[in-house]
């Protein structure tokens, strides 16, 4: 994996966190919330991807995805291709609030929670995968251990939540707080997802990873998603994150 370096072209949310990194000791909310200031930082982006699923004997199929977000919690995603996937879409609101349009039947449906364990047009990430939202919001954290220059946390669902899963295990790079490698554990407290985080770097004053890998495995799949553009703070309106805009 390609290590970050640290960089002065930064803005000012990013700024506070190179500023803390003196500092001795975090707790691991104070983990989580640099993360999330980090995750979250930019007003709104827009980024075109490339999705690459693999199946258990490495035979590839490509998705063409565009991803937009206001803030930390409002997202919508478009499946651009191929042209039998063309026109999926989801969105993900506040509170846990998801939709999904399926173009072949020409509905919006809401995504209740206990189907978001669902996967997301054929790949390894689900509904619970793409929603939107800060990880203090979802999660109690603890922190594991320190491994090379990771904070390793453990991730716990609040009562309130719904998830699949039974809790992550976060790798966060102790410099930039940025998350680097997500593991996944089922009701059975069983690994059964490994997400890693590569190419990371800093991007018109944002941390990004430019290439994220989710494994199943349970069995063998696995999704890449690469970023091949992104824009940053170009004032997305609020109507662009409603359901009458998912069937657009």
């Amino acid at each position: 994996m390609k290590r970050i370096t640290k960089t002065t072209t930064i803005l000012l949310p990013v700024m506070f966190i190179t500023l803390s990194w003196a500092q001795p000791e975090f707790t691991a909310s104070q983990i989580l919330e640099r993360v999330d200031s980090v995750v979250n930082a930019p007003q709104d982006q827009t980024m075109n991807m490339k999705l690459i699923l693999f199946d258990k004997n490495g035979n590839e199929r490509e998705r063409e995805i565009v991803m937009y977000q206001k803030g930390g919690d409002k997202r919508m995603g478009k499946i651009l291709a191929p042209a039998d996937q063309r026109g999926i879409a989801f969105l993900s609101l506040p509170g846990g609030v998801m939709y999904v349009y399926l173009p072949a039947f020409k509905k919006t449906r809401r995504i209740a929670s206990h189907v978001k364990n669902t996967k997301f047009a054929g790949t390894d990430f689900t509904y619970e995968d793409m929603e939107a939202g800060a990880y203090g919001i979802k999660y109690v954290p603890e922190i594991l251990k320190h491994e090379g220059s990771d904070h390793v946390l453990k991730l716990t669902p609040r009562p309130e939540i719904q998830s699949e899963y039974s809790m992550l295990k976060l790798w966060v790079d102790e410099k930039t707080f940025v998350p680097t490698k997500i593991e996944h554990y089922d009701k059975g407290k069983k690994l059964c997802k490994l997400m890693t985080r590569d190419k990371i770097e800093e991007t018109s004053g944002y941390w990004l990873a430019r290439e994220s890998e989710m494994s199943d495995l349970r069995n063998g799949q696995k999704t890449k998603m690469i970023i091949q553009d992104v824009q940053f703070n170009q004032g997305l309106a609020d109507d662009l994150f409603t359901e009458r805009h998912l069937e657009r």
